[in-house]
């Protein structure tokens, strides 16, 4: 089953989310806030997903600011990054879409209906 990760206040989710429903795609819907993915399921989605795990901060965030990740991602070392992702939904970039053969971080039409074979 395809899992769509969110936060439902976010307009790219909204508009991702939109997209699905519009072509039919059955996913199981999650909350980002309210069950913020654990340091596994990361561990898992970033090795799946073949992306470099800075793809999977959330730049744009106010956490990401307040924290001044840009500066302190570089030193970190790999597991201080997923354990500090898991700490907090809203660090993570959103959308995510978990399919059986990949892992998307946010939002592209073009990325999407390569993934789900539309």
């Amino acid at each position: 089953m395809t899992a769509f990760i969110c936060y439902p206040r976010c307009s790219t989710c909204r508009k991702a989310q939109k997209w699905l429903d519009e072509h039919g795609v059955r996913y199981e819907w999650r909350d980002i806030k309210e069950q913020n993915p654990t340091e596994d399921e990361l561990r898992i989605w970033h090795k799946k997903s073949g992306l470099p795990l800075k793809r999977f901060f959330n730049t744009s965030g106010q956490q990401y600011r307040a924290l001044d990740l840009k500066n302190r991602l570089p030193g970190m070392s790999e597991d201080e990054q997923f354990r500090l992702l898991a700490s907090d939904g809203l660090l993570v970039k959103r959308p995510l879409l978990i399919t059986e053969e990949t892992v998307l971080t946010g939002f592209d039409e073009a990325a999407y209906a390569a993934a789900l074979r539309i």
